[in-house]
């Protein structure tokens, strides 16, 4: 009698990357069969798209004018801020004393004084000047004096700058938003400044010299668009003497105009175009404050200025204060998280409450495998109603905006990466949460531990609630950090404000606060595999 031969039971589907896709689909399959977690996700993209529609219709619906901000026009408030070279909002208001130049030329001068005056103090800090009696002597750190080349006398062209500062020593400056350091150190008739810039073509080269024979060149760039004669000159600016101060649920600013004086001498220039006398006026807004001249006597020239050459700052009590930005139409992003928090820690506690984690380990033996299986859908399904959450409270929330507050513009790729920063920030949470499901196997221990991580150290942020250097301490080291993927505007070193979370600056940059979150995710993730695979489920 012959023995009959066995084979083995082969599989359908061999152990790989066709089983794991398995274990894929039965876990989609176990999240789109649950109605509470279904109706848990669309809860929170309507949450989160919901409460940021609210915050920009209950805005300001009345736009007054104040400076450079903007003007309430019918239903719409229009900008008056201009608009530089790379579409961001700045302040262009310096008194300017300036002759044509032609595209092949230079300007050189000597600083030897820079003075100035500040409004008066009172109980409150400063107080904006009506008179000579409502000012005291001084300078803010960033008043600002030198030599300028301009494409135009219109507010927000292009330019490059050398300038003595009051607090930063020689700086080029150019286009609003670039910045980089000369010389340290106070200007004074002990310690003069030489500044030069010369143009070839688009280019434009600084330099300075502590005794106008030793040059040291500080930057050069390239000005797009430059036309064949510019304006190029003297100039002196000033930055209002704001003290911005935190208060509960945002900021408030007290302070008022402030001048600077320069004396300028050894002034020489080649290349000047036609009309080559000297004509001074003001650029931009800081004509409105009365401040500002010039004198002219025996090669040397006073020039007193107000106003600032640098970019727009949100939140900085100044006429953009009240600006809405991408940040503002995604504010319900920490309300949508709570109930994805609930919904993902729900993934993976309630098979421990059933008793189904038995079932689905005994499917599926290779622990870290299912592990992995639900945290990729958690993550994907939440990506995907952030993805959509997002990107719908940033398209209508501009709608609504319009009408109702000056927008602050941000490029497109700003936008994008706020959307899909918060898509982020919300399916990396999730993964989180059912991490440390998988490890506490109790929904409220675990919702409650998520939600004091992430939601609660961003409201106490936001709401101004903690000193400013707690609150960025907090949103560097928890997982809150990931809130910053949602700033829509950035720091400048060249600009004093009160950055902080309750004006809308994180500590950490987009990109860097998401890693901290995902630090986070990938630690507990990592312990949950290990405890799930050393435990009799």
């Amino acid at each position: 009698m012959t023995t009959p031969t066995i084979t083995p039971y082969q599989p359908g589907t061999p152990a790989g990357r066709d089983g794991f896709t398995q274990l894929l689909h039965a876990e989609w399959t176990k999240f789109r069969t649950v109605r509470g977690w279904i109706i848990g996700m669309i809860a929170a993209v309507l949450v989160t798209l919901g409460l940021g529609l609210l915050t920009v219709a209950g805005s300001s619906s009345s736009c007054q004018h104040v400076g450079g901000g903007p003007v309430r026009t019918g239903l719409a408030c229009a900008p008056t801020f201009p608009v530089g070279p790379g579409g961001e909002p700045v302040d262009d208001s310096f008194y300017f004393v300036h002759q044509p130049l032609t595209a092949s030329g230079s300007i050189t001068v000597r600083v030897t004084s820079l003075t100035g005056l500040l409004p008066a103090l009172n109980a409150n800090g400063p107080s904006g000047p009506s008179g000579p009696a409502d000012t005291r002597p001084g300078l803010v750190p960033w008043a600002k004096a030198g030599i300028i080349i301009k494409a135009s006398t219109r507010p927000g062209s292009a330019y490059a700058a050398m300038m003595v500062t009051a607090g930063h020593g020689v700086r080029m400056q150019d286009n609003y938003t670039n910045d980089t350091a000369g010389q340290p150190g106070p200007v004074s008739a002990a310690s003069p400044r030489w500044l030069r810039l010369t143009r070839s073509g688009g280019t434009i080269t600084g330099y300075d010299s502590a005794d106008g024979t030793h040059w040291t060149q500080v930057g050069a760039v390239h000005l797009a668009g430059l036309p064949s004669t510019v304006q190029a000159g003297l100039f002196t600016a000033s930055p209002d003497d704001n003290v911005v101060s935190q208060a509960f649920g945002g900021t408030s600013s007290s302070g008022g105009p402030s001048q600077a004086t320069a004396v300028f001498d050894r002034v020489s220039r080649s290349g000047a175009g036609p009309g080559g006398t000297w004509t001074g006026g003001y650029i931009g807004a800081a004509n409105g404050s009365g401040i500002g001249g010039y004198h002219q006597a025996s090669g040397r020239f006073r020039v007193t200025g107000s106003g600032d050459i640098a970019p727009v700052i949100a939140g900085h009590g100044n006429e953009a204060d009240s600006a809405t930005t991408v940040a503002n139409y995604l504010l319900g992003t920490f309300a949508g998280l709570i109930a994805v928090i609930v919904v993902a820690t729900m993934f993976i506690t309630a098979e421990y409450r059933r008793g189904l984690i038995r079932t689905t380990l005994a499917a599926s033996p290779r622990r870290g495998r299912v592990l992995a299986a639900k945290a990729i859908v958690i993550g994907s399904v939440t990506f995907v109603a952030g993805l959509l959450a997002a990107a719908a409270a940033v398209i209508f929330g501009a709608e609504i905006a319009r009408g109702r507050s000056y927008v602050f513009p941000v490029t497109s790729l700003t936008e994008l990466r706020a959307v899909t920063g918060t898509a982020a920030l919300l399916a990396v949470a999730a993964v989180l949460a059912l991490a440390l499901g998988a490890v506490l196997r109790r929904s409220a221990v675990a919702v409650t531990i998520v939600i004091v991580a992430i939601v609660l150290p961003y409201i106490l942020g936001v709401a101004s609630v903690l000193p400013v250097s707690v609150s960025d301490w907090l949103l560097r080291i928890t997982p809150a950090a990931a809130f910053a993927v949602q700033q829509a505007t950035p720091q400048y070193p060249q600009v004093t404000a009160l950055y902080s979370p309750g004006s809308g600056y994180f500590p950490l940059a987009p990109w860097a606060g998401l890693a901290v979150l995902c630090a986070y995710a990938a630690l507990v993730l990592g312990l949950a595999v290990v405890l799930l695979r050393r435990r009799d489920a």
